[in-house]
């Protein structure tokens, strides 16, 4: 019996040890977790992703920032650089290219007024942050020029000499451009799962596999895994190539399976040349494939990395599905994906004479072994020592060494594109000429964004680091610029109307304070206008989240105030024609699926009568109140008086803490994260709630009467969550407000306003093609840069996304 595996005996310790409360925090530290432990022991099955915590979403990013996640996702563990502070890129290895798009002159604001013609960028990004243009450096050469900090192992100057060293005929060999120059562990070497699917191997759930058995393996493996040979010989039947033999061996060479098959089908030809097989073997054997499925699901280790040459072969002749395996024709590669025969490789590199002609077939056991040997060599020798001692006998040819009489050389740069190109990896700007701090080389100049787009997707090999400009949005700004700041003015004018809603009519003398008392239970109010006619009070209530007005609507539309029913609407302005479209989009915005908005009521908020007793004489006073009572009882009426003193009505505070949040919520599903915004000194009364599925946040919704008799509104989360404050962010650069603010949305959409919606889909449009056409495990990042002018900084906004196979 094999003992258990490293990683399912860790497993079993970790459950062991915990404590419900530990499991509880536990899983809320869930992502962070998994991403690290799965960096750990290189999980092949999982692509990278990027995350950042919620409390992080909520600060904007720098340029520094953005060039601290580029220098990670780009070099890594390569040169020992460390996880970003403000977010997390798990299964770094995995990444195949960095890919940035910088958008000039469009703001964050531009972005949501315009969310529903941005399809792709609201869709196929699911991590966004605001972002902080800068005033003094350009976003492209700020990348390219940034210093990547020393690491804690090797120095970048050590890494550099040893780059010089090897000679740069070899920078672009196939098993230096695949696997680099540096020594690593088995998990290196492992396929990706997007390897398997491309090379025809097979892969559970992809078509054409579902009669094969998948082994009991789990979904990580380590360095210390053990190694398994694997070879399998092949007959000609009626319906094609049929198992005859199979051969398993252990890390140590010893077989531990070699078992002759019965084909299920009339063999046409033993193939007895290259199998060894004869129909005089093969006549008394009853074993059949599905037997030496079974076998070979009980002899492999949870852990098991499968390793031969062409494994692809052996494994569809088994029916197998076998996730960890390294094929030794794809370690050592030639040009052109050609590939070298297992005698070859044998002889050469482990002095091994295999498949001899003196012997009738090939040995599968041999061969197993051949190539379990070539593994072991090529793991522990490293790429770079592979390549140099037998690049003569295996490529075909030699390294002229240069003089080395010469001074030293100088020295390394830590730029971060300097650093790329010495690690042979391609650096590439197409944009409108600039001053951007690289190699003119690696330049390509265009003058409009469709020529950078079409130029970078007619390249037939994708940079490894490249960054696109698109100016077209900032150019047309330029040619509007004394439209401009009113053009804004209009677009955060838009998007604060959102989060507007007028109410009344109010009983006359009807006081500010008196709706802000009455508004508040939905979320917080920013901003009340009073808007009083001749006959009636109205008022226009702006909340700071688009929640607080959707709650409105729903709860207090038709209220009774004073014996009087008032109206609660949105404003009727162009602007919000389409806002039902917006929000319905951004309920179902993948920033929201899981997230719920919470609003904790006072007791006596929801009672329609509420009396405030005292006795008097023995005689007992009610103060009672009809319609909405916040304003009325609680909050505005007028305390009784006994002896000339004031009787004040006693209410039970509303207090809103994580632990009350996750013990009525966790009803409905693991709760992940509780926010609970509020000014400092004081208790927050509505809170934003993240579930780890979006299960829990519809069983939440689904159960809204049985909240509400637990003081609870509810609502789906809209405001995104790096927004923490929807209208803070759309709120005008300009203290001009009066005369404006009369016509702000009122105004028709003019020429300008026709032409920036029409640019925003051509943008999204060509972003989209663009993300299209890079390499599945790039890091896709979209700067919408934002807008410096002379009354301050307009905020920007990052979108990023790992590109994820088909």
């Amino acid at each position: 019996m094999e003992p258990p595996s490293a990683a399912a005996t860790c497993n079993r310790k970790k459950r062991k040890n915990l404590t419900p409360t530990a499991q509880e925090e536990a899983k809320r530290l869930k992502a962070v977790q998994e991403g690290e432990e799965a960096l750990e022991c290189g999980r092949s099955s999982r692509s990278p992703r990027i995350s950042v915590p919620l409390d992080r979403l909520q600060q904007p990013i720098t340029l520094n920032e953005l060039t601290e996640l580029l220098h990670y996702a780009a070099l890594g563990k390569t040169v020992g650089i460390k996880q970003p502070s403000w977010c997390r890129l798990l299964h770094q290895k995995r990444i195949k290219a960095v890919n940035v798009v910088v958008v000039e002159g469009v703001t964050q604001s531009h972005f949501y007024k315009h969310y529903l013609t941005l399809r792709h960028l609201r869709t196929n990004y699911t991590t966004r942050v605001t972002f902080t243009p800068s005033s003094s450096t350009d976003l492209a050469s700020g990348i390219f020029s940034s210093e990547v900090p020393e690491s804690d192992g090797p120095s970048l100057s050590q890494r550099h000499n040893e780059s010089r060293e090897l000679h740069k005929a070899l920078m672009t060999h196939p098993v230096i451009t695949k696997f680099g120059t540096q020594r690593r562990g088995l998990t290196a070497y492992v396929l990706t799962q997007e390897e398997m699917i491309k090379r025809h191997y097979p892969v559970k759930g992809m078509p054409g596999f579902e009669d094969f058995l998948c082994t009991d393996c789990v979904d990580c493996v380590t360095d210390n895994s053990p190694l398994y040979g694997l070879d399998c010989e092949m007959c000609l039947t009626e319906k094609g190539y049929e198992l005859a033999r199979v051969s398993l061996v252990d890390s140590d060479g010893n077989c531990v399976l070699d078992d002759l098959v019965k084909p299920q089908n009339r063999i046409l030809n033993y193939l007895t040349r290259f199998s060894g097989i004869t129909a005089a073997m093969l006549r008394p054997i009853t074993t059949t494939l599905r037997d030496v499925q079974v076998k070979l699901r009980t002899l492999l280790p949870s852990d098991a990395v499968l390793v031969g040459h062409s494994i692809n072969n052996d494994l569809m002749s088994l029916k197998l599905i076998h996730q960890h395996v390294i094929d030794t024709s794809l370690l050592y590669r030639r040009e052109f994906g050609q590939r070298f025969k297992l005698k070859v490789l044998a002889e050469t590199v482990l002095k091994r004479q295999i498949q001899t002609e003196e012997k009738k077939g090939h040995s599968p056991i041999e061969d197993a072994v051949a190539a379990l040997d070539l593994a072991q060599y090529f793991i522990k020798t490293g790429p770079r020592q592979v390549v140099e001692l037998h690049l003569e006998e295996l490529w075909g040819y030699t390294i002229v060494e240069e003089s080395t009489d010469c001074a030293p050389g100088p020295t390394p740069s830590h730029r971060f594109a300097d650093i790329l190109q010495t690690l042979g990896r391609s650096v590439t700007f197409l944009g409108k000429r600039s001053d951007v701090a690289l190699d003119l080389s690696s330049q390509l100049w265009h003058n409009s964004d469709k020529e950078v787009s079409a130029s970078f997707r007619r390249q037939t090999k994708c940079p490894f680091l490249s960054v696109l400009q698109f100016s077209s949005f900032s150019d047309h700004l330029k040619r509007f610029s004394p439209h401009h700041e009113r053009q804004y003015q209009r677009v955060c004018a838009n998007l604060r109307d959102m989060c507007v809603v007028f109410a009344g009519p109010f009983p006359a003398g009807f006081s500010e304070r008196e709706v802000r008392r009455l508004f508040r239970c939905c979320g917080p109010v920013r901003k009340i206008k009073m808007l009083n006619t001749t006959v009636r009070v109205h008022a226009e209530v702006e909340f700071e989240l688009l929640e607080g007005a959707m709650l409105a609507l729903k709860t207090l539309n038709g209220r009774n105030v004073h014996g009087q029913s008032i109206k609660v609407q949105r404003p009727v302005y162009e602007s919000m024609l389409d806002l039902d479209l917006t929000l319905d989009a951004l309920m179902g915005d993948s920033l929201n699926t899981s997230h719920l908005y919470a609003v904790k009521l006072k007791p006596s908020t929801e009672t329609e009568c509420t009396q405030i007793s005292a006795k008097v004489n023995g005689h007992t006073l009610d103060a009672k109140c009809s319609g909405i009572t916040p304003v009325t009882a609680a909050n505005g009426f007028p305390p009784a008086k006994v002896n000339g003193k004031r009787l004040q009505p006693t209410t039970t505070k509303s207090k809103l803490s994580e632990e009350t949040v996750r013990e009525t919520f966790g009803h409905f599903g693991t709760v992940e994260r509780v926010v609970l915004p509020a000014k400092p000194g004081k208790l927050s009364r509505h809170a934003h709630i993240k579930f780890e599925s979006s299960e829990g946040k519809h069983a939440a919704l689904s159960s809204t009467e049985e909240l509400r008799k637990e003081n609870y509104l509810v609502c789906p989360s809209l405001t995104p969550p790096h927004l923490p404050s929807w209208v803070a962010v759309t709120t005008p650069i300009t203290t001009v407000e009066a005369a404006e603010d009369e016509e702000r949305t009122h105004m028709h959409a003019t020429a300008q306003d026709h032409e920036m919606d029409l640019m925003m889909r051509k943008l999204d449009r060509r972003l989209r093609k663009l993300f299209r056409s890079l390499p599945d495990g790039t890091l896709s990042v979209a700067v919408l840069l934002g807008h410096t002018s002379a009354h301050g900084l307009l905020p920007g906004l990052c979108l990023m996304e790992v590109k994820q196979g088909s």
